[in-house]
């Protein structure tokens, strides 16, 4: 969850990422509002159908999750790919490496959290992608009104659902499950009118109240995953 008037990193060019290896398992301690990660995996730039909202943001270490939530981001994707292939997702801030405070965020402490931006059409209903830099503080400046709209997008919904479907299926498959799902209350019933909205309902919480920052730009996902108490955690890099 992130304030919309304040963004804690410098801005800078365009750098090359190495990823981290896909053989890495991280290790989650205390809570999303609260924790640490172990071995923190950085989610790849960019994909067949789906790209990162800053390559600064990857040089500056803000993609990190937990190694079981990168491999299920990635699931989701490449069903995505075939389901909705003329669809293409973006996702944001996730956190650092070692998890700790990620400041403009309240959350995203220890690998679970995950921002994605929604996917929208544009004013002939073609798919499109929301543009993020530095001037819309990397898209979280974006504001859509109470029906999902801007002067030049709309929010695809139904692809939203589907991604959330998608999640959520993908995230069982890895045994592990989604705890809540943070999007603007004024926009959700737009999800319950989809052709994935009884699922959604059925299968996964959303919350109720409207945020400290309205979620309508991007929604929030949190997921569950065994973690150890934060007490237990060493911090080996010092």
């Amino acid at each position: 969850m992130l304030v919309k008037t304040l963004f804690g990193f410098v801005v800078g060019g365009c750098c090359s990422v190495v990823l981290a290896s896909t053989q890495v398992d991280s290790t989650c301690y205390g809570t999303t509002a609260k924790g640490r990660l172990l071995n923190g995996v950085s989610l790849p730039g960019e994909g067949k159908n789906y790209v990162a909202y800053s390559d600064t943001a990857i040089a500056l270490g803000r993609t990190y999750v937990h190694s079981t939530v990168r491999d299920v981001i990635l699931d989701a994707y490449k069903t995505l790919s075939l389901t909705l292939p003329k669809t293409q997702f973006k996702y944001a801030e996730t956190g650092f490496k070692e998890g700790g405070r990620f400041r403009p965020h309240k959350t995203h402490q220890n690998g679970l959290s995950v921002d994605f931006m929604v996917p929208v059409k544009d004013k002939s209903g073609q798919p499109g992608i929301l543009p993020t830099h530095i001037f819309n503080k990397f898209g979280y400046d974006i504001e859509f009104d109470n029906a999902g709209r801007t002067e030049d997008f709309y929010i695809d919904f139904p692809a939203v659902a589907a991604h959330l479907k998608a999640l959520h299926q993908a995230a069982a498959q890895h045994g592990i499950k989604i705890w809540r799902v943070i999007f603007d209350p004024k926009l959700q019933p737009y999800l319950w009118q989809t052709a994935d909205g009884a699922y959604l309902r059925k299968n996964l919480t959303f919350s109720k109240r409207r945020s400290w920052v309205r979620h309508d730009e991007h929604y929030h996902v949190d997921f569950i995953v065994p973690c150890k108490p934060l007490s237990s955690y060493v911090d080996d890099s010092q």
